[in-house]
């Protein structure tokens, strides 16, 4: 028993083996791409084999599941998914402010999701009146959030990394005042990040470096954020010894037309490496925008022949790209975690990787750490690990056990059920849960 130095009452100690009620939240969970799909997907399998019951409420686009987790869809107008969202709106739309709001937000360059989410989850819970031990919400930072907080419901929120940096480096890339005003007015939703996050009870993060980011950009104390790493799925992301690889094919898992993600300093590499290494091939996981910024670098670099996008791929296909490929660079500005680099490294592939945030927490001494906003370094990085077939071996046998003894999903889920079990909030009785 733990006694109360202000009314010497005794506190039950926190029973870690008891199991949980668990609700994940997820405004969008896309499985393809983006991290918040792929958080929730191992994070809510790695719970409930660990035998507690879990729920996802998500926005859409949904996420891929175990089938023993029960997802709970909350849906929105899905207005990234309309070739014209400004035509999307109808007449029972005006009935429901939500609705309105979201479309209105996003016809004038705006990103309602977050908001329109959080009131969606609203509604749902008072209506429902759901049953949970804790939820959990994965970065929506939204007003929603903080009314359950209020209600009394034990709620715990991840930050993956402040999206002020974001803002910052895209405002940074862009000259055009009209451009700036388009991504300052897109990324209006911080202003209600702002004022939500410093009234949070209980946050974690993914990293240090992100501990770090995210107390400077909310203006509150480190000590407030438990740091609890992602996992990477060994089981799957693991080498393929069976699959051929390509002498000079190098990958990389970077959205292009997002400062953030570093691509062009990576193209720009390239266009410095094909004169001397024709046969350099790049394949890119992600999509290209036919009238981006990406695009018309790529024109004036002249390396169309040299480059392939690739996107909408499952986590298998995923693996074999990984498995074909001779390295995998990195070259983001900024990573909040970097699971990409986890990922090629639990397939046993060499890591390129900028320092860029909590990168250098990833990779460790198991790949090569080259400046962030550094072409000619990423370029240097490559010649040497393409020259040099033993270090390669080397730094792929050190990738593969990094990950494996460091990062995996079962000790981030038993990380956080510590961390929810010893919040005052989360009842101290109740009977095990089974799941179906």
């Amino acid at each position: 028993m733990l006694i109360s130095a202000e009314n010497s009452d005794p506190i039950p100690a926190p029973d870690f083996n008891r199991k949980l009620k668990i609700c994940l939240l997820g405004y969008r969970c896309n499985p393809y791409s983006g991290g918040q799909g792929i958080y929730i997907h191992y994070l809510s399998k790695a719970l409930v084999e660990a035998g507690h019951k879990v729920d996802v409420i998500s926005g859409q686009p949904y996420p891929q599941l175990d089938e023993r987790v029960n997802l709970i869809k909350l849906p929105s107008l899905n207005l990234f998914e309309s070739k014209h969202h400004a035509l999307e709106l109808r007449p029972r739309h005006l009935l429901s402010f939500t609705d309105f709001f979201e479309w209105f937000s996003m016809l004038t360059g705006g990103f309602p999701e977050p908001y329109t989410f959080g009131r969606r989850l609203v509604q749902y819970f008072d209506r429902e009146n759901p049953d949970y031990d804790i939820v959990h919400d994965n970065q929506s930072l939204c007003y929603g959030v903080l009314q359950l907080q209020e209600k009394g419901i034990p709620v715990v929120t991840t930050i993956h990394h402040p999206i002020t940096s974001d803002l910052a480096i895209a405002l940074k890339n862009t000259k055009s005042w009209r451009a700036k005003f388009l991504i300052w007015r897109w990324h209006w939703f911080l202003q209600m990040q702002k004022k939500v996050v410093p009234k949070l009870d209980y946050l974690t993060t993914v990293s240090k470096a992100s501990r770090q980011d995210i107390a400077d950009a909310f203006s509150i104390s480190t000590k407030k954020i438990k740091v609890i790493h992602n996992g990477i799925d060994t089981d799957v992301f693991m080498p393929q010894p069976e699959v051929e690889k390509k002498p000079f094919r190098i990958m990389a898992t970077a959205s292009a037309d997002i400062p953030l993600k570093g691509l062009d300093y990576l193209l720009k590499a390239v266009a410095l490496l094909v004169p001397d290494l024709p046969q350099l091939e790049l394949v890119v996981l992600g999509k290209l925008k036919e009238d981006g910024q990406t695009k018309k670098l790529i024109g004036r670099l002249k390396i169309e022949k040299h480059l392939r996008f690739v996107s909408g791929v499952t986590t298998q296909e995923l693996v074999k790209l990984y498995a074909e490929a001779t390295l995998v660079i990195v070259p983001s500005i900024y990573e909040g975690f970097g699971l990409p680099a986890g990922e090629a490294m639990a397939c046993g592939l060499p890591v390129i990787s900028t320092d860029g945030g909590a990168l250098p927490e990833v990779v460790g001494n198991s790949g090569i750490i080259v400046p962030v906003q550094d072409d000619r370094a990423i370029a240097e990085a490559i010649v040497e690990l393409l020259a040099d077939t033993e270090k390669q071996g080397q730094l792929s046998r050190k990738a593969r056990a990094r990950i494996v003894e460091l990062f995996s999903w079962q000790s981030a889920a038993q990380e956080l059920v510590k961390f929810y079990s010893s919040l005052p909030g989360v009842r101290e009785e109740r009977s095990v849960v089974t799941n179906n």
